[in-house]
């Protein structure tokens, strides 16, 4: 076995190993560890994506070396190689982004916490993408959990604290369902790794027995992880989580955790069910009309809201429509388009969120439309962060959100029954997309008119904007701008060079079988 084979493993026990390390350091102490921790997992999982690729195939890494039904695994290919990276890479630039912004919102004691929850939740991602258990993948359902609940209260304020309550609620009513199902999935098959699992769900269906208790575990796994990805209508809890957390915490949260659901989800559907199955229990219609719906309600909702930071949480619950959207069509390319989009999202949405900050600081800490104006000017780099975000989120060419709408379209045309309320839906929502995106972006670059009418100079306030109370903001960091940058450059790659994503994205589904 090549040492490379290790690293799934290796990189799963270095984030909890840190998060346990982090509890007896100082908070910046904790911050560098969390930082250089994340680096070294990325580049593992970037090695495991490399050695896949040249194999050309997936394998399975036992842990303490008792083999199937006992033991307990780890199956890797390029497609979990590729998703890891991909987490890692969002993971670090947010948390990277958010640094100076953390030190301020977090109590100085709790501040080691915070970084073992970010370490956790790394942990918790990583294990999703890579295990081969079903009752390894609950327990780190729950570890992740546990640790989005800590990064939304650990400002100790009330808005978050309600905002972590009603996460945690429906959090383990999704949790509960999803525990349902792989208990009676167990009891039906007698298997928790995924493989034996799925050749024993094989053969129960191919007899005809047990069919409807198989499609009531398809229902209620599909609805757990529904409701703990924030698929409409179980979006409720998204907007307070993500708008009142710290800076990291939200993107994380919105760019990575949701995506964690998800993967496992259409691990289940291929590894453990079956595709065929799947397809043809019709279930995958239900994923899709709720896509549909999460859309354009998730854009309306978007539109109404006066509060910027719930307007980019509103644009999650959209943008999670599209991924549902693309499994529903229950074909290889609707699946292809939706992993691209999970990718597509978390970057984006991290720059959304880090770029938020640069322009919430030197506006009086506000986040209201009339207080943003002109911010694009008194922090240029935010400016355009947050403007090739909004674009990306739109579908403007040569960025990533293009070619991810771009490939739901073409999906579409091979989906006969579902083209054309595919393409009108894509249509609707990109237009509503483009209302509250573009709407924020000229408010950004709009200048702030004067009491007499005369607009500032530069686009700088000709009367001030008056401060929140707390902790003064931090201008010009150097971190920000390096995340900001570094998200702007993964956005352009996405959308000019995508080509090898789509077809590693292929390689890997195509190993899930």
């Amino acid at each position: 076995m090549s040492i490379v084979q290790n690293f799934p493993f290796f990189s799963i026990i270095l984030a909890m190993f840190s998060g346990i390390i982090s509890s007896v350091l100082p908070g910046k102490r904790a911050r560098n560890i969390s930082l250089l921790m994340i680096a070294a997992t990325t580049a593992l999982s970037f090695a495991v994506l490399c050695f896949c690729m040249r194999t050309g195939e997936s394998y399975t890494y036992m842990m303490g070396h008792f083999p199937a039904p006992w033991g307990n695994e780890i199956r890797a290919g390029v497609l979990e190689g590729l998703t890891a990276s991909m987490f890692g890479i969002v993971m670090f630039l947010s948390v990277l982004g958010g640094v100076n912004h953390t030190a301020s919102d977090v109590e100085g004691s709790k501040l080691n916490l915070f970084y073992i929850m970010i370490d956790l939740m790394l942990s918790s991602l990583l294990a999703l993408v890579y295990t081969n258990d079903l009752f390894t993948a609950y327990v780190f359902v729950e570890i992740n959990t546990i640790a989005g609940c800590g990064l939304i209260m650990i400002r100790q304020k009330r808005k978050s604290m309600s905002a972590a309550i009603r996460y945690m609620i429906m959090s383990q009513l999704g949790s509960g369902l999803f525990l349902i199902g792989l208990s009676m999935l167990y009891d039906v098959t007698g298997h928790l790794l995924m493989s034996p699992a799925r050749e024993s769900a094989a053969l129960i269906l191919d007899s005809g027995s047990y069919t409807i208790p198989m499609l009531v575990i398809l229902a209620v796994i599909s609805v757990g992880l529904a409701i703990k990805s924030g698929l409409y209508p179980f979006h409720y809890w998204i907007p307070d989580t993500y708008g009142y957390a710290t800076p990291t915490a939200s993107a994380v949260l919105s760019g990575l955790v949701s995506k964690g659901y998800i993967f496992l989800l259409i691990k289940i559907f291929y590894r453990v069910l079956g595709e065929n199955f799947v397809i043809g229990s019709h279930l995958i219609n239900v994923l899709y009309c709720f896509g549909v719906a999460g859309m354009v309600m998730g854009s309306v909702h978007a539109i109404a809201e006066k509060d910027t930071r719930r307007m980019i949480a509103y644009s999650s619950v959209a943008q999670i429509g599209y991924i549902y959207m693309g499994i529903g069509m229950g074909t290889g390319m609707g699946m292809v388009a939706a992993v691209f989009h999970i990718f597509t999202h978390s970057i984006t949405k991290a720059l959304l969120f880090i770029s938020a900050v640069g322009l919430y600081e030197v506006s009086g800490n506000r986040t209201d439309y009339h207080s943003l104006r002109g911010a694009a000017y008194r922090n240029p780099l935010a400016g355009i962060g947050f403007a090739v975000g909004s674009l990306s989120m739109v579908g403007f060419p040569m960025l990533s959100g293009f070619i991810s709408k771009l490939l739901f379209a073409t999906s579409a045309l091979h989906c006969a029954g579902k083209m054309l309320p595919t393409i009108i839906v894509l249509a609707v929502s990109t237009t509503l997309n483009a209302v509250y995106f573009l709407r924020l972006v000229i408010t950004l670059y709009s200048r702030r008119q004067s009491p007499a009418g005369e607009a500032g100079a530069g686009g700088r306030e000709a009367f001030p904007v008056p401060e929140k109370k707390g902790p003064s903001p931090v201008r010009g960091s150097w971190m920000l701008g390096l995340s900001i940058l570094c998200l702007i450059g993964l956005n352009l790659f996405l959308g000019t060079l995508s080509q090898p994503i789509v077809q590693a994205i292929a390689d890997g589904l195509a190993m899930f079988d």
